[in-house]
């Protein structure tokens, strides 16, 4: 049995193991105070292969179109970058080639690596390596600050001439969808529980999620 505090009113209260997709609540309040979520690794790994197709198409499809005065032209996220380059703007443009485009890149090559390596634990110990790199990516991975301008922008344009959204503009839209919904899935506890240990022993298995911290309790 684990030992939680309640996020709603701090009762400490000892949590028995729950079932797969079970919940425990508070005696006193009723707020939810573990879960055990079903699957949540396996939703993790199909949200995040997702994500991974849709950052392709962003990245290797055409991002908006214009046409004007009977001329027509279109570019992509990193045909925007090579411009501001071009333009004299290289810290702009290399702060959006990270944040667009490296940065959620490597994010999710790090969750693919992680989620594909803890399906058959015990997981090596690097997985838990690659697990907090992930962590110190995805606050960089700004594709929703990115939809934001490039709509404001648009918005401006609009007046000037006909603008077309691409199939790269959809997908970065999905991108923004998509991240939120992995971190959302994705139980880290469990991650960290199906890490080989160092001393060659079994990890401990699987127990509670608690809700109040986001997390697995122990």
């Amino acid at each position: 049995m684990e030992t939680v505090a309640c996020h709603e009113c701090d009762l400490l209260q000892r949590v028995p193991e729950l079932p797969s997709g079970g919940k425990a609540k508070c005696p006193r309040c009723g707020n939810t105070v573990a879960s055990r979520p079903t699957a949540s690794l396996d939703r993790a790994l199909a949200l995040t292969v997702t994500a991974a197709i849709v950052f392709i198409l962003a990245h290797t499809t055409s991002l908006m179109g214009l046409s004007a005065v009977g001329r027509s032209s279109s570019t992509t996220i990193f045909g925007g970058v090579l411009q501001m380059w071009e333009d004299g703007e290289r810290i702009t443009a290399v702060i959006v080639m990270f944040c667009a485009g490296i940065a959620p890149g490597v994010y999710i090559a790090f969750l693919l690596t992680v989620l594909a390596a803890t399906r058959r634990p015990p997981a090596p110990l690097w997985v838990g390596e690659m697990m907090r790199w992930s962590h110190h990516m995805h606050p960089w991975s700004m594709n929703e600050v990115m939809i934001l301008g490039i709509l404001v922008a648009l918005i401006k344009i609009a007046e000037l001439a006909t603008v077309e959204a691409g199939i790269g503009m959809y997908a970065m839209g999905g991108l923004v969808v998509l991240f939120p919904a992995i971190a959302l899935s994705i139980d880290e506890h469990e991650v960290w529980e199906s890490i080989e240990w160092a001393d060659g022993r079994e990890p401990p298995r699987f127990r509670t999620h608690d809700a109040s911290r986001g997390g697995a309790s122990r």
